[in-house]
């Protein structure tokens, strides 16, 4: 391994080390039944066990603590989110006696809202998607006098690669491994860790049909952006990429594809049936597009991260019921 590799893995470590101050490290399981589903051999990372049920507490920690070492000076921290961000920021920051104010967009998950709350944070409701929350979380980061945590940063990607070097270390035989997208974090700390370990594992990136703007952005081959981002797996709702994960996507992904919302909710349903465990839409999507790409994928060994499982019950009740988005 070389030198370049070496010093990677020793900064995902340290990293690593931060995390588990605050979490113990999440399971990555083999389950037989998704096995029969898909024709492979299926292994699931389940970042829905992690203590705010999903991925984003390993990044928040992270920054938290770059944060206070670079300014200690800073008294409180500001994000937009969908949920699981916010809820990582939230749990962070009390960590560090920091306040968090936390902007979510009008109609937000409520359980979600609750979980912010119930962490510490101070909600703000604005507009009518992710975008317009995180143009109003920067207005009031200046006239407030907030530091803003954005939703994509190294910071984040390194408390994240804790997550990736749990899974390919574990089970560094994966051919794909289909990872979700919703600023970038999750499919950019895979990609690290892999070329971190010297794996020829592919990665898939997963997002939503109704909200294709990472999708777009890798197949034209520079950013594009979606007017809107209309899907039920909140999680994967960006309709204006982060520039940096693009370019990492672009250089180290196999593919990003797109999944309905229909697929989703299927996904979540067979989560449940053949493994007992919640995954909320964005957890639920690489299950969904590795059931589309089955046939491409028979008989091998794959890798799926579910992401969370912050599912409302509203949703879970459509998943179970097999209704319609």
């Amino acid at each position: 391994m070389s030198a370049l590799h070496d010093a990677m893995l020793a900064e995902m470590e340290a990293a690593s080390r931060l995390v588990y101050q605050a979490m113990t490290p999440t399971p990555q399981l083999h389950w037989p039944l998704l096995d029969r589903r898909s024709g492979c051999e299926v292994w699931v990372k389940h970042e829905n066990h992690a203590p705010v049920g999903a991925f984003k507490l390993r990044g928040g920690l992270v920054y938290m603590h770059r944060l206070r070492e670079a300014r200690p000076e800073v008294s409180g921290v500001i994000a937009a989110t969908r949920g699981n961000h916010g809820q990582s920021i939230a749990f962070a920051a009390a960590r560090v006696g920091l306040r968090a104010v936390i902007v979510v967009p009008d109609g937000n998950s409520p359980e979600k809202n609750a979980a912010m709350r119930a962490l510490g944070a101070e909600l703000v409701e604005f507009g009518d998607d992710f975008q317009e929350a995180l143009e109003r979380a920067r207005v009031l980061a200046d006239e407030q006098g907030l530091h803003m945590i954005p939703s994509f940063h190294p910071w984040l990607v390194q408390g994240v690669c804790s997550a990736a070097l749990e899974f390919l270390r574990a089970v560094p035989d994966l051919r794909t491994v289909y990872v979700p997208i919703g600023m970038g974090s999750g499919i950019c700390a895979m990609i690290a860790v892999r070329d971190a370990l010297g794996l020829s594992t592919r990665i898939v990136g997963v997002v939503a049909e109704g909200a294709p703007a990472y999708a777009d952005s890798y197949w034209a081959g520079r950013l594009m952006t979606t007017p809107t981002a209309h899907t039920l797996a909140d999680g994967l709702a960006c309709r204006v990429p982060d520039p940096t994960a693009v370019d990492i996507i672009a250089q180290g992904a196999d593919r990003v594809v797109t999944v309905k919302d229909e697929e989703i909710l299927a996904a979540m349903r067979h989560y449940l049936s053949d493994t007992h465990n919640l995954a909320e839409g964005a957890g639920a999507a690489p299950l969904a597009a590795l059931l589309a790409d089955a046939g491409a994928q028979a008989g091998s060994k794959v890798g799926l991260v579910l992401s969370g499982g912050n599912a409302d019950a509203e949703l879970i009740v459509r998943a179970l019921s097999g209704a319609s988005p």
